[in-house]
């Protein structure tokens, strides 16, 4: 049951960065939910494999800064990723179609 609310804390803590970041216009509205949901659940299994207790409160706090910290950066990353994507693929058409319209 416990990985079932640490899962949900991660898909609102995904929820919250992508409706919080500037970058929600790059990617799709499910990828940041989704991956906190998931990176949650991992590092809540792995944890428990360690040797951390469910019952105990340092495997809540670990797993959910955690899961935001990275669900932050990774927000960022692919969002800065996209645009820069975007920008080169941008200017590659539009070059490519002025030059074709010259000839």
């Amino acid at each position: 049951m416990e990985l079932l609310f640490i899962t949900l804390g991660g898909a609102i803590i995904g929820l919250i960065a992508r409706y919080a970041l500037p970058y929600r216009h790059a990617h799709g509205s499910v990828l940041v939910p989704a991956f906190g949901a998931g990176f949650a659940a991992a590092l809540w299994v792995a944890l428990t494999w360690v040797g951390l207790k469910w019952n105990g409160g340092w495997i809540w706090w670990i797993t959910l800064i955690a899961t935001a910290v990275l669900t932050v950066a990774v927000d960022l990353l692919l969002g800065a990723l996209r645009t820069k994507g975007d920008e080169r693929r941008l200017h590659r058409l539009t070059r490519s179609g002025v030059s074709s319209a010259g000839a």
